[in-house]
């Protein structure tokens, strides 16, 4: 079985070494690796982004949606050099953009909210870092967007959450494309 390789306008990557970079440097330089091999200068992890909060107006950047109308943990990408971040009503969303091969943004920091504290009905802030997260997939419970990646910032809080709805936990470099795929996520929207 071979490693997938993705093209990229610097060079030929695969997969593992694009993952390898997100957890050997700091998460500006590391998901501006992944987000698309742009300059790795561009990004100033020690000046990172601080976390943003949405409000009831709030559309995520992929559909439009409104974060505040659906349950499940949301996500944000502070993008270099963008003076706002861009919210996903999902987490599945937040890898989708940032597995992309046409992804060619640098990316200055990303996070995801911890659900060990908010609610998942309603989440609102507890905002972590996405590359230091844990993440459970194949729960029960879903987010915006139908199956979701449950976030969390503790190993004892994704094991706990994965004991009573199922999933396993998994750490950032361990979420694949394929677990980011966003077709079929509208069969799971009950309110379109």
């Amino acid at each position: 079985m071979t490693t997938p390789t993705y093209r990229c306008a610097c060079a030929r990557h695969t997969r593992r070494r694009l993952l390898g970079w997100a957890l050997a440097a700091p998460l500006g330089m590391g998901l501006a690796g992944l987000a698309g091999c742009s300059d790795r200068t561009g990004a100033d992890s020690a000046h990172a982004a601080a976390p943003a909060d949405f409000d009831r107006a709030t559309s995520c950047e992929l559909d439009g949606m409104l974060l505040a109308d659906y349950p499940g943990p949301k996500a944000q990408i502070h993008y270099a050099g963008q003076a706002q971040p861009v919210f996903f009503c999902d987490t599945v969303e937040l890898f989708s953009a940032l597995l992309a091969g046409e992804q060619v943004r640098a990316v200055a920091a990303a996070y995801v909210q911890d659900m060990g504290l908010a609610d998942w009905d309603v989440p609102r802030g507890h905002w972590i870092n996405a590359r230091t997260a844990l993440y459970v997939s194949g729960s029960r419970r879903h987010g915006s967007m139908g199956p979701t990646l449950a976030s969390f910032a503790t190993q004892e809080a994704a094991a706990k959450f994965a004991a009573e709805h199922g999933g396993r936990v998994l750490h950032f470099a361990e979420i694949t494309p394929e677990m980011a795929d966003l077709s079929g996520g509208a069969l799971h929207d009950t309110r379109m």
